[in-house]
């Protein structure tokens, strides 16, 4: 594992967001965006999806999931829009998406409500996060899997997202769409998305444990 549960609930509390600790799967879908590429487009899986509820033992379930948060290379070089590729901004996007088919082809969770995104149009490898592109709307920014093989992951982003959080491993997949099923039985189809970075949780823990600069 790369991070705890506790970790995130403390950045994403940190950050003001809400983090579900009542009731039997009500589930806490947070994606967490690698700080480390400094915004570069590396086209691989190197974020993390986690989603974490309580069971119905009440105890806490905690898992995590290689995949992108961020477009892949093709889309970059290619933006499906002129003002840009999508790139999902960090924050907290309640009841923004339910589970239905992506493309119309696959169980998945589609996007429902408004997001925000950076719209990136220069084509120069790098991300740009800049609050001036800023655009909110539905825009279609799914959470959905890359290969459709069993037991297979994806290696390269390429053409999987162009602003879709997308799960590299087809048996992840499976395993976080199963929970968000039994959530959906639980309570109703709507789920919160949460994106934040591995900076907002490294400067959680570290003010946690009586870090200031």
């Amino acid at each position: 594992m790369k991070y705890t549960r506790e970790q995130i609930k403390a950045a994403s509390e940190k950050l003001g967001h809400k983090y579900f600790t009542q009731g039997v799967l009500n589930v806490n879908i947070i994606g967490i965006r690698n700080s480390d590429t400094n915004g570069k487009v590396t086209n691989k899986f190197d974020d993390t999806m986690t989603i974490s509820y309580i069971d119905n033992d009440m105890n806490w379930q905690y898992f995590e999931y290689n995949c992108t948060t961020d477009p892949g290379d093709d889309h970059v070089d290619n933006p499906m829009m002129e003002k840009g590729t999508a790139i999902l901004k960090p924050g907290q996007y309640p009841k923004s998406h339910k589970i239905r088919l992506h493309a119309g082809k696959y169980t998945a969770l589609g996007q429902q409500n408004n997001v925000k995104v950076y719209r990136d149009a220069n084509k120069d490898g790098v991300y740009d996060y800049n609050e001036d592109t800023v655009d909110e709307g539905i825009f279609g920014i799914n959470i959905h899997r890359a290969t459709a093989l069993s037991g297979k992951t994806s290696t390269y982003v390429d053409r999987w997202s162009a602003g879709c959080q997308v799960i590299a491993s087809n048996d992840d997949w499976h395993e976080f769409l199963n929970i968000c099923q039994e959530a959906r039985s639980e309570w109703s189809n709507n789920f919160t998305y949460t994106l934040i970075t591995s900076n907002d949780i490294k400067f959680a823990n570290e003010r946690n444990n009586g870090v200031t600069c």
